[in-house]
């Protein structure tokens, strides 16, 4: 990653002032002059968040206590000295929604006798940091992060799906719909996990959560007296092997403390997305530019979409071999994925002998490096499914082990915990598949904090509600679409796993484990290739449902899953969504609406003068009926640049913009 415009880094005297009336007050704006977070120091620290003079988050105390009896935000602590910064940067973003991110910011930090605290603002949010400057071993006991409130807001928490104690529902894979209520009506039987969308009374919608996660454990939420306090799973002292198929360290006692550290350190960003209206949170890159950069070259990575087994049960038809974990079906899904040209294939679970956590031990079913080097010469790369403690056992040999039979990446599931333990594996992983050329997925994860900015061979991530869930739930798919935009996405990219072609209403939805549909139409489908972020992108049905619909799969392989721009269009939480993103000189428009019938009207003049054609896949007039019904049409884009569309209950709508090829013209 590399700075590409000339970048203004300063140490500034006169930006910041500390307030004449209230010495132990330090304040930093954003660039525009909109966001502030201010911090009290006055018998501990507090910290406060400004929106156009408008408070959003009201007084709250913030502190860190070490082993040795230091605490961070101790009352007697006094500030010995500040510091502040500006930056104004363009980097070139890789794996991302766009190619370059602005990195426009206003920095102060204070420096204590035993640690800094930096506050960072940015025009579309604000962060805070510890920074410890002890030297040798030592323990973080706990950490005070409160999130406090002036009013009592509303808010969509993502309560852990579990009714355990408290003190287990830190072993999560962090897959939940949104329970919309004001946060003092939250369940204290549950925690929540990040991101956490409030909605300020005054307009402002805020997004909690956090970045350059390293080495500590993740950010969880719990309510309180005027707000929440951000609560984290203490550090694993004894754990064993157990859990999903012998795949997961099953904790057996904790220590009591949060982590073990050595020596000076950055902790993690506590940062705070804020934009006035919804659509602004589907561009925002806080998340992303408070991460570290990355180091070395990455060009080896391909991002791309992938033919996967899991979600349609390997059901194949019209083959005369019998469809199951094999070396026949996974030839079949080569020659599908070579076909259409997806780019990958991924063997899921099954293809390593089950129950015991050892990657070496294939099923006799499956001859690997004739199916590696049988994708090769498709075209195809191959990636493999991983059990965490599979994966973990032996990191470099299965690393350097696989890469040499030509495996492109790995897809690491059932961690299922952000405690330090679990953060350093995403780290240790990250580095061991960079180092043999791999890229990593990661499934029963947290959600995401920077890690594929620095490491962008991590290409996603799970840690949402996907569409995995429609083989057994019940649950309301279609309105959580259009929710997800808005709170886990802006975390980062999140692999939902769309492509369904079996397609119902509301009302002939139904689970199915072995053939599965999705809640919502086919063009719903369809569009949300273009509106999640997913750098490794799969598609979930069978090859063969995918092979009677030629039309619909050629659609979604010529989708991109890298963007040089997003632009969010009409979005309204809870009830639409509409992105449109561009790939050198072609654009791809998405919508997707709740179960309400949907007029909208597309101002698409940001694509600026030329002469465009445009490719629609549309609900059919029958799709509130027969949720596969879809119409394909080629139109003009005209002069105005206005579209309208219509979508079904649950629908879609999907656009590819190019240049007309009939008359040449280049976009001007």
């Amino acid at each position: 990653m590399k700075k590409i415009i000339t970048s203004t880094l300063l140490t500034l005297v006169a930006m910041f002032t500390v307030a004449a009336a209230t010495p132990k007050t330090y304040s930093v704006s954003s660039p525009d002059k909109q966001l502030s977070i201010t911090v009290t120091v006055d018998n501990g620290l507090y910290y406060t968040v400004e929106h156009a003079g408008v408070q959003l988050v009201a007084p709250s105390k913030i502190s860190m206590t070490l082993s040795d009896g230091i605490v961070y935000g101790d009352p007697s602590d006094k500030v010995k000295k500040t510091k502040s910064t500006t930056s104004n940067q363009v980097w070139e973003a890789i794996m991302y929604k766009k190619n370059k991110v602005v990195v426009n910011y206003n920095q102060i930090t204070l420096t204590f006798k035993e640690f800094d605290l930096v506050l960072r603002a940015y025009d579309d949010g604000v962060a805070y940091r510890f920074v410890g400057k002890r030297k040798g071993e030592y323990n973080v006991e706990s950490e005070q992060a409160e999130f406090r409130f002036a009013s009592d807001p509303y808010a969509y928490i993502s309560y852990t799906n579990t009714t355990k104690p408290l003190e287990e529902q830190f072993c999560t894979s962090q897959e939940s719909l949104f329970t919309y209520s004001k946060l003092s009506e939250w369940d204290k039987t549950h925690i929540s996990y990040a991101p956490l969308y409030v909605e300020a009374p005054t307009g402002e919608k805020i997004v909690i959560s956090e970045s350059d996660l390293v080495s500590y454990p993740g950010l969880n939420f719990y309510g309180a007296e005027g707000g929440v306090d951000g609560v984290f799973a203490r550090c694993p002292a004894k754990e064993k092997i157990g859990g999903h198929n012998m795949l997961q360290g099953v904790i057996l006692e904790r220590e009591k403390f949060l982590a073990k550290c050595d020596g000076p350190r950055n902790f993690p960003w506590r940062a705070f997305a804020i934009a006035m209206e919804e659509k602004d949170l589907i561009a925002n890159d806080l998340i992303w530019k408070l991460a570290p950069a990355s180091i070395g070259d990455y060009e080896w990575v391909k991002p791309g979409k992938v033919a996967w087994d899991w979600w349609n049960a390997w059901n194949l038809y019209g083959v005369d071999f019998r469809a199951g974990i094999n070396n026949d079906t996974y030839k079949y899904y080569i020659d599908f994925a070579s076909e259409f040209g997806i780019e990958y294939v991924i063997l899921d679970e099954g293809w390593a002998v089950n129950k015991k956590t050892d990657l070496f031990q294939v099923v006799p079913e499956i001859d690997l490096q004739m199916l590696c080097d049988y994708a090769a010469s498709k075209k195809v790369g191959l990636i493999l499914w991983a059990g965490y403690k599979a994966f973990d056992k032996d990191m470099d040999a299965v690393c350097r082990h696989y890469s040499a039979m030509g495996v492109k990446g790995f897809k690491i599931d059932f961690m299922d915990r952000d405690d330090q333990v679990v953060v350093d594996f995403y780290h240790r992983a990250a580095k061991a598949c960079a180092d043999y050329g791999l890229m990593a997925d990661f499934h029963g994860a947290f959600k995401p904090s920077g890690l594929n900015k620095t490491w962008p061979n991590v290409v996603n991530f799970e840690g949402v509600y996907g569409l995995e869930q429609m083989k057994w739930s019940g649950g309301d798919m279609v309105t959580h679409d259009v929710t997800l935009p808005f709170i886990r996405m802006v975390a980062g990219p999140m692999d939902y796993t769309q492509g369904a072609m079996r397609n119902a209403t509301k009302d002939n939805y139904r689970p199915v484990g072995s053939e599965p549909m999705s809640q919502g139409t086919r063009c719903r489908q369809l569009a949300e290739y273009m509106i999640f972020d997913a750098p490794f992108s799969m598609l979930c049905d069978s090859p063969s449902n995918y092979i009677g619909e030629p039309e619909c799969t050629q659609f979604i392989a010529s989708v991109p899953t890298v963007w040089d721009e997003t632009i969010p269009l009409d979005c309204k939480i809870r009830e639409y969504v509409s992105v449109a993103r561009r790939k050198g000189d072609i654009w791809y428009v998405g919508a997707i609406t709740n179960w309400d019938a949907r007029d909208m009207e597309l101002d698409l003049s940001f694509i600026g003068e030329g002469d465009y054609v445009m490719e629609v896949y549309k609900d059919g007039i029958n799709a509130d009926r027969a949720a596969r019904d879809y119409k394909k049409e080629n139109i003009a884009l005209g002069d105005a640049r206005k579209v309208k569309i219509s979508m079904a209950p649950g629908g879609g709508w999907a656009a590819v913009i190019t240049p007309n090829p009939k008359t040449g013209q280049a976009p001007r």
